[in-house]
């Protein structure tokens, strides 16, 4: 089997090609988690508008999550072999393209008030974000020399979680706005899609890693094989299972913080918007912090403060009569921990693969983060319904994770952590 080699960093001559490359892709990753979560939640808001108990709210909102994330279990490891197979640049515009369509679907789906389409809707959605996923973290060490990687990925994560929260905000905005005609609102998310297509024309151009990659059609078995080849990696073994913790806590705080709005500070929906707004300063605040003071290396330390800020942040989010105020200041020192944690776990993700492999390894770990999100949605249920923990409280769990994977980190990497 041919593979290529590691790739070679572009020269000072291609710099204005590699600006233009970069930003184009960051702008296709805006839109991309843009979209995704602006569709979703406007569906849930929509369901949620309907005269139903709290349980009944409670599960619909972890049903609508758990379908968002099954597609990345089922389909990460096909994007990751299509990374790996052919042109990154290449797969990510052809999944562009089908983002417009499924747009449309949509679009017809909230037409005709069909609950059902706009659950598959989300679905498709899902799996167009599985296959988009590999591509653009596999190709970011195929354009950027190592010691930009974790710059890179501080504004990688800013931009996504700009664009979760923007777009969670924006579904809130799409509901209460067009009430009478949603359809109006698949429109737009579609015209969206087509400016995203737009800007994955102008990613930068990438030879396929591994193009006599053969076919895995197997999701479980090719699974299995990358996850025991990142075990016998320490850094990658840790990082995979760093990654999927971290969006098991994310998932559950957005959970959360829809029934949380609505049933303790009584927002409506664009108020409720607000408070993803407030956790999305702090994520791009931490991720752009953690970005620039690794100062070109993997500072794995930054995972163990992350998880530090993380856990007291949640301490008062927990308690009752706090404040609307308070609440968004808790949210905003929640997201800037994030922040810090994710960074050098997408950096170590990212580099330590060999360069044959990083699509299905990327694959690997979608998949993973993905259980981790899954997870999240059991975790909702049972915690809200079955142990009547409380919504505040759920907080408290999301902390507990964030901490005990801190300790972890702590616990295996004593003595390395913020190398000098």
């Amino acid at each position: 089997m041919q593979v290529s080699s590691e790739p070679v960093p572009p020269s000072e001559s291609d710099s204005a090609t590699l600006q233009r490359g970069f930003w184009s892709l960051m702008a296709t990753q805006f839109q991309n988690a843009f979209s995704d979560n602006a569709l979703k939640n406007l569906v849930i808001l929509l369901l949620l508008a309907q005269p139903r108990s709290a349980e009944q709210r409670a599960s619909l909102v972890a049903f609508a999550g758990a379908l968002f994330a099954a597609p990345f279990i089922l389909f990460s490891m096909l994007g990751g072999w299509l990374a790996d197979r052919f042109s990154k640049k290449r797969v990510m515009v052809g999944v562009k393209i089908a983002e417009v369509g499924i747009m449309l679907f949509a679009a017809f789906g909230l037409g005709i008030q069909s609950v059902p389409l706009q659950l598959v809707a989300i679905f498709m959605m899902g799996c167009h974000s599985a296959i988009f996923g590999p591509s653009k973290y596999g190709i970011l060490p195929e354009i950027l020399p190592t010691e930009k990687l974790s710059w890179a990925n501080g504004v990688v994560e800013l931009l996504t979680f700009l664009g979760i929260i923007s777009g969670t905000v924006a579904g809130g905005f799409l509901a209460a706005g067009f009430v009478a005609n949603p359809a109006i609102s698949g429109l737009l998310l579609a015209a969206l899609a087509c400016g995203g297509w737009w800007c994955a024309r102008g990613v930068s151009e990438v030879a396929a890693a591994n193009p006599t990659c053969p076919l895995r059609i197997n999701p479980v078995s090719d699974l299995w094989r990358q996850t025991v080849r990142m075990r016998s990696d320490r850094d990658l073994w840790r990082a995979n299972w760093g990654n999927a913790g971290f969006y098991f806590v994310a998932a559950l705080v957005q959970m959360n913080l829809v029934l949380y709005g609505q049933g303790v500070l009584h927002l409506n929906e664009t108020q409720n918007g607000l408070l993803n707004a407030a956790l999305a300063i702090g994520i791009g605040v931490g991720s752009v912090v953690a970005g620039y003071a690794s100062r070109g290396r993997i500072e794995y330390g930054f995972v163990v403060l992350g998880g530090l800020v993380m856990a007291l942040a949640t301490v008062p989010m927990g308690m009752a009569e706090i404040s609307v105020k308070a609440f968004c200041g808790a949210l905003v020192g929640l997201g800037f921990g994030g922040g810090l944690f994710i960074v050098p776990i997408a950096a170590a993700l990212q580099h330590r693969p060999q360069a044959h492999e990083k699509g299905a390894v990327q694959g690997a770990a979608s998949v993973w983060s993905f259980v981790g999100i899954l997870g999240a949605s059991g975790a909702q249920l049972v915690l809200g319904n079955v142990a009547q923990l409380g919504v505040g409280r759920i907080f408290w769990a999301a902390g507990a994770v964030s901490l005990s994977t801190g300790a972890y980190v702590v616990w295996t990497r004593r003595g390395e952590l913020f190398r000098r």
